[in-house]
């Protein structure tokens, strides 16, 4: 059955946003204390795809020594509170209605673990919920989901001292596990290389037994997770650097190993934006990955930017929330903040739709993206809006995205303000599509471009396009009232559009 527009009622609803319970989840800071990190992070915007307010990190190192000491490493645990006491003034500064803080294995597993919460609480009054592996591997799951509802596989989160596995099936969490397998508990394995490497085998056999067989889709979560995939997109000569939903194969995991080790590691780092605490662990995690990929044998891997912090977001979210598309709910808040006409990307998707009725749903999903899009980037210089819209949809924060996705919506929206793709620095990008895929975001952007100067107070009354692809022809519809907004500009607009899509253009006026 053809898609009806006017009946999309799940993409077109009262936007999230405006919802006074999802407004009450615009500004939620999270403090996650960790075995290598502590990190603040405070999420704002539309609640269903959050942006990030405020993100800062600072690595502490509170689970290195700990197999030897069994107590938090003291000058990361000084580092921590002082970390911590930062956030703390900061949240009010901001006015939130306090943190929520979590700890994660170091704290569980340290003696002095209580003491530090207390000694936290006493100075800062931020109360720390220490969670155990199940608990946080649930979060870490519910991160993912934030990213990708719907999705299932196994969740990978790799910390300091632990690494978790979580199990997700059409948008619910299964099985979950822990483990000693983060890098900082790595180090102080016994026996050199081949102590770690049987520490490694035989946890994930142990792991294997509890989780079973899991060849779906493998998301990497975890800071060791992204910077390996960083240096993944520098041996590749990747052209987006963008980390979340990123993909790499087990060969191509293999291949970064031997690129590890043949390379000199601050040289390394310094190439790919790692820091020198986080890169002294890399060696470690990458050995784990390739054991997890030996094991579990998945088809596909995927790395994901979202994890127990945006988990925690999550868990505060109605289901009702939890089933909106992220990514329609971010671009309709982006419209709501930044457009000229906010509301206006229902209409002009409408207005277009004809040309695009025989669309698979993934694809129409993109088109209404792009039209909610489709004039933020209006305060930018006329020169460079291509270029501006281009660069911000790419990289910007955006749920629920393949990579050939996120650039097939800037290409489209490139074409908003430019009928030329061609002399641009976005053209190694535009790689990533197909000669197919790329006709069709230059036909969507001239779609677009036409339909905006359409503008006017009576949305319902832009007119009507038809298309017919085996006649090749496309026709305009538009009632007398409208007429004067077709001038020239508008015409030549409209005649791009349909020498793009090699059709022959016909124009009438209806009462």
């Amino acid at each position: 059955m053809p898609h009806d527009p006017q009946q999309d009622h799940s993409l077109f609803e009262r936007p999230i946003f405006e919802d006074l319970e999802a407004r009450a989840l615009s500004r939620v800071g999270v403090v996650d204390v960790g075995s290598n990190s502590v990190r603040l992070v405070v999420f704002d915007g539309a609640a269903r795809s959050p942006a990030y307010f405020y993100n800062e990190k600072i690595m502490c190192a509170l689970g290195a020594g700990i197999a030897d000491t069994g107590k938090l490493n003291p000058k990361g645990r000084e580092r921590a509170l002082a970390a911590i006491a930062r956030f703390a003034r900061l949240a009010d500064s901001m006015h939130l209605n306090g943190l929520t803080a979590v700890a994660t294995a170091a704290v569980r597993e340290a003696s002095d673990g209580p003491d530090f919460c207390a000694d936290v609480m006493a100075q800062t009054g931020v109360h720390i919920h220490v969670i155990d592996g199940a608990e946080e591997a649930r979060l870490s799951a519910q991160g993912v989901l934030t990213g990708w509802p719907g999705a299932y596989g196994l969740i990978c989160d790799i910390g300091g001292a632990s690494m978790e596995l979580a199990e997700i099936n059409d948008g619910e969490v299964g099985k979950r596990v822990t483990s000693s397998l983060g890098p900082l508990k790595l180090r102080d394995v016994k026996g050199g290389k081949k102590g770690r490497r049987d520490f490694i085998n035989h946890t994930l056999d142990a792991l294997y037994q509890q989780m079973g067989n899991q060849r779906n889709r493998l998301f990497l979560v975890g800071g060791s997770w992204r910077a390996i995939a960083r240096i993944d997109m520098e041996r590749r000569g990747y052209p987006l650097r963008v980390l979340h939903e990123y993909r790499m194969t087990a060969t191509a995991v293999r291949d970064t190993a031997r690129f590890i080790q043949e390379n000199d590691p601050d040289e390394l780092r310094g190439r790919c934006g790692v820091s020198s605490s986080r890169m002294a662990l890399v060696p470690l995690a990458i050995e784990v990955l390739k054991g997890v990929l030996r094991r579990f044998k998945p088809h596909d891997i995927a790395i994901s930017s979202y994890g127990i912090r945006e988990g925690m977001l999550y868990e505060q979210m109605p289901d009702r929330i939890r089933e909106r598309d992220p990514l329609i709910e971010a671009c309709r808040f982006m419209e709501a903040k930044d457009a000229r006409i906010p509301g206006f990307g229902k209409s002009l998707y409408k207005f277009i739709f004809p040309i695009f009725k025989s669309s698979r749903p993934e694809q129409l999903r993109l088109i209404k993206a792009a039209c909610y899009l489709h004039d933020v980037s209006w305060r930018a210089h006329p020169d460079y809006r291509a270029e501006t819209v281009f660069d911000s949809t790419t990289r910007a924060n955006l749920g629920g995205l393949k990579h050939e996705e996120r650039v097939f919506l800037g290409l489209s929206l490139l074409h908003r303000y430019r009928n030329k793709s061609e002399g641009t620095r976005f053209e190694e990008l535009a790689q990533l599509l197909t000669e197919k895929e790329r006709h069709q975001a230059e036909v969507i952007g001239k779609a677009m471009r036409f339909g905006a100067m359409l503008w006017q107070q009576d949305r319902d009354n832009m007119g009507t396009l038809k298309y017919h692809p085996k006649k090749a022809e496309l026709h305009l519809k538009l009632p007398v009232s409208t007429g004067p907004l077709y001038g020239e500009v508008a015409e030549a607009r409209f005649n791009a559009l349909a020498n793009t899509l090699r059709a022959t253009s016909n124009v009438r006026l209806k009462d």
